[in-house]
């Protein structure tokens, strides 16, 4: 049993109780009388998080999040997905099953993301089935192909229908869809929205019957933005190790009524209605609803003092009483065809007007910017004084394919540095401003097996993801500190992003506006077609 404040998240009322519980699931709730400083929440939910994006597997993640007041989570696998198809799923489920923390999945709608690049797997319409018919697996992940919902695919629908075959949501992906495409969007079934960047893009898809996920991550930040709409979830999509060690959803939370949330709002967004739009058996705290409880000091600052899972203490003043678990297993694939460094040149006999992502701090959308550049000895040449570097895209199964093109935002002087980690086909992505860097960076990680790396003319920075080219089989203690030793490099190279990594590896994700590039070429992402480098 446990005696404190309650907060309802049905009524909206706080008032003194006491809960109690017996194999897992709550029991009973009654008023009682007392002055209790203390406030009981249900656990938090974070409703839409890719576990693999904070580059620590699902019970490393658990380990760090918990702590936080974090009891359950929705995640998409569709990183792993992309590289090693179901097998990488089961080892998501796997792992996830040696920790307290309630992990529940999504089928991956779209792998590949798109038809436009080179991916390691491609889940069907049965195999995504069979995903759906497990009791782990809430939802079919986030639909990244709008187009084909809105022609009714026949794939497409197929994937759609085997979630309504089971009475399960579907997530969505449609940034900035409007008007009757975004209609018919919608009207094949698509139920939630996390990429929404302003007021009117979410009010317009909230009056037509979505659901809206406020996003706080460590790249896409819109909370701020969507205060003024009445959003349904709070999540954080994607959050690196550092971020977690300093808060999950305790810290979304925060910042919700630091921005003007009235904090039961944002408590329910955090806890019951995810957890009702899911079937998750949590959320609230009434009978019958799993033991998932977190003990404030205020609704403010949501101290955690004590987290609960099915009625045990697993994490108190900011310790994981559990111990750490994994499966230890490790899988990978990396199969980058040999290159030299003129590959990764873009050649012209002249000076050349040429198309450039445009990257802004804290988003994932970019935009397109053109720029006059020269050329050296028939190569197109970046230009550091403008911030205008070089970025390619290396296929990493074994197809051969390289792009090249230009990027401006990143503010190194001197350098390159490149990753596995490249949403959503996950090749192998570098900037820099020089080629030859940049193919030593690439090396490196030929050399590692996958992960990040930075390089400048003397010295170098590696942080290793043995699992898939995506995860460390580290701690978050670990992974973080190897992270900030990584940014503090690249800072030192001239970057201005806050997260230079994390950025770089969304500049390959062909469905999020407006200029792309992937193993294939460059894309624009509004017309959905590949665009030429050299404009004039």
């Amino acid at each position: 049993m446990i005696r404190g404040n309650i907060l309802n998240v049905f009524t909206g009322d706080i008032y003194p109780a006491e809960v109690e519980f017996s194999g897992g699931m709550i029991t009973c709730v009654r008023r009682v009388e007392g002055n209790f400083t203390d406030i009981i929440l249900p656990g938090f939910v974070d409703a839409h998080v890719h576990i693999e994006s904070s580059m620590l597997t699902p019970s490393s993640f658990a380990a760090a999040a918990i702590p936080h007041g974090t009891t359950a989570v929705v995640s998409d696998p569709h990183e792993i997905a992309n590289v090693m198809g179901v097998e990488g799923v089961e080892f998501m489920l796997e792992d996830a099953s040696h920790t307290p923390l309630k992990f529940y999945f999504t089928a991956p709608s779209c792998v590949p993301a798109t038809p436009f690049e080179t991916s390691g797997a491609e889940l069907s319409a049965r195999e995504i089935e069979d995903l759906l018919s497990r009791d782990s697996v809430v939802a079919l992940g986030e639909m990244m192909n709008f187009p084909g919902v809105i022609s009714a695919d026949e794939k497409v629908m197929e994937k759609i229908d085997a979630a309504g075959k089971h009475n399960k949501p579907v997530d969505g992906h449609a940034p900035l869809l409007s008007g009757n495409e975004l209609c018919a969007y919608i009207g094949a079934g698509i139920s939630t929205e996390h990429e929404c960047v302003s007021p009117e893009e979410a009010l317009e898809k909230r009056e037509l019957g979505m659901k809206i996920m406020a996003r706080e991550g460590s790249s896409a930040r819109n909370l701020r933005d969507l205060v003024a709409v009445d959003c349904d979830f709070l999540v954080s999509d994607d959050i690196h190790p550092a971020d977690l060690l300093g808060g999950h959803m305790d810290r979304i939370l925060r910042r919700a009524v630091e921005y003007g949330v009235d904090p039961v709002k944002a408590v329910q967004m955090a806890t019951v209605n995810p957890a009702d739009h899911y079937n998750l058996n949590t959320g609230a705290i009434a009978p019958g609803r799993a033991a998932d409880m977190v003990v404030v000091d205020n609704l403010r600052d949501f101290n955690v003092k004590r987290v609960y899972i099915d009625g045990r203490v697993v994490a108190e003043n900011g310790r994981y009483l559990e111990a750490p678990k994994t499966s230890h297993r490790k899988m990978n694939r990396l199969e980058i065809v040999d290159f030299t460094a003129e590959d990764l040149e873009v050649k012209s006999d002249d000076e050349v007007t040429v198309r450039v992502i445009d990257v802004f701090d804290g988003q994932i959308v970019t935009g397109e910017l053109q720029k006059r550049l020269g050329v050296n000895d028939g190569f197109v040449a970046p230009d550091p004084s403008l911030d205008v570097l070089k970025v390619s895209v290396i296929d990493r199964y074994g197809k051969g394919n390289i792009s090249n093109g230009f990027v401006h935002g990143f503010g190194l002087k001197e350098g390159a540095i490149a990753s596995t980690v490249a949403h959503d086909s996950h090749n192998v992505i570098t900037v820099g401003t020089d080629s030859e860097l940049m193919k030593r960076a690439v090396d490196i990680l030929k050399k590692t097996g996958g992960g990040l790396v930075a390089v400048s003319d003397d010295d170098q920075r590696t942080l290793e993801l043995p699992v898939a080219g995506l995860m460390s089989d580290g701690n978050a203690v670990e992974v973080a500190s190897r992270m900030e030793d990584l940014n503090d490099f690249v800072c030192e190279l001239g970057c201005t992003l806050s997260a230079p990594f994390m950025t770089m590896s969304f500049l390959s994700l062909l469905v999020i506006p407006e200029l792309k590039i992937g193993d294939r070429g460059l894309f624009s992402v509004d017309d959905f077609r590949f665009v030429d480098v050299i404009v004039g």
